[in-house]
């Protein structure tokens, strides 16, 4: 099984696919032999792969788009890994899909929650809210990627690996500029210790060795731990926990008692839907997004269709 999932490994990195999908296309390897009662996978083909969806859609009932990724999985496996091809998956039963509508806050609720929080996670929900980014590109920002002068979030290497920019709200500016001011001073304490040194991306660190300790490349919301990678030079400062962050907000929206089912996606989603209420046009809010498709857009415009029709209930009238 290590041995595999070794070869699973080396096929994503050479493809420069996320770490996300390393660690969901491994777990549903595992869940493949497993089923099988540790067969390996050259053992086996689309019979077993059919068997092991079919489980999942009639017995563990699990959600199309979930059956979906353990299809990608399998596929990658045994087209890049095993260099097989599964063929038709004739017989194969797929997960009914369902239409399901963003969970959105209206803009008391969305105030109501970031007033409960405190640096750096209100800060990082505000991000979220503000300029529309996922949990992940939040934590990941780094100093260079604010522009000030120009209101501008840099996002780098976001979902699909795509970079985009959005917008930096005003309301924003001066409590970030104080949080970097701090963040400098922790910086040039790091320094003096010699645990100033953040990840890059890829090889930048070979190509650019003093890259790792300089100010613009530090985190915007740096962990309160250093960790050393295997064969690493030194102790590397990470980003904030996405976790931490999700923690945070969904204690502060038990506290405002919002009784949705919310989280911090609530916020690009709140992001959206009132950017469309103000009047914005959707081929920003795509931009803005970074949805690869209008149509991905298009389903905020159903959250406001009730309202905007100007509909009132047969009991009002």
């Amino acid at each position: 099984m290590s041995k595999l999932l070794d070869e699973l490994h080396r096929e994503i990195l050479v493809r420069h696919y996320s770490r996300s999908t390393w660690k969901a296309y491994s777990s549903w390897v595992r869940r493949f032999v497993h089923f099988h009662r540790l067969r390996h996978p050259s053992e086996m083909g689309a019979k077993e792969v059919r068997e092991f969806l079919n489980f999942l859609a009639l017995r563990c009932r699990v959600s199309a788009s979930t059956q979906n990724q353990a299809l990608c999985a399998l596929v990658f496996l045994y087209r890049h890994v095993l260099k097989q091809e599964l063929g038709e998956m004739e017989e194969l039963v797929w997960a009914k899909r369902r239409t399901r509508l963003p969970v959105v806050f209206t803009r008391e609720e969305a105030r109501s929650v970031l007033e409960r929080l405190h640096p750096p996670y209100s800060l990082c929900a505000s991000l979220m809210y503000g300029a529309g980014l996922r949990l992940r590109e939040t934590v990941q920002l780094r100093v260079k990627d604010l522009d000030f002068a120009m209101r501008q979030v840099q996002v780098r290497s976001g979902k699909g690996d795509k970079d985009r920019l959005s917008v930096l709200p005003d309301s924003l500016v001066e409590e970030l500029r104080f949080w970097l001011q701090r963040r400098r001073r922790e910086f040039l304490r790091d320094q003096e210790r010699g645990r100033a040194r953040v990840p890059a991306p890829g090889a930048l660190s070979r190509k650019y060795p003093d890259l790792a300790h300089r100010w613009d490349w530090q985190w915007v919301f740096p962990s309160g731990v250093t960790r050393e990678l295997p064969g690493g030079a030194g102790p590397l400062r990470w980003h904030l926990s996405p976790g931490a962050v999700q923690k945070k907000v969904r204690a502060s929206i038990r506290a405002c008692e919002i009784h949705k089912h919310a989280g911090c996606h609530t916020f690009r989603h709140s992001f959206a839907t009132h950017l469309l209420e103000s009047g914005t046009d959707i081929r920003t809010v795509q931009e803005l997004l970074g949805h690869r498709d209008v149509r991905t857009t298009m389903v905020y415009t159903h959250v406001l269709k009730i309202n905007r029709l100007g509909v009132r209930s047969p009991l009002d009238v």
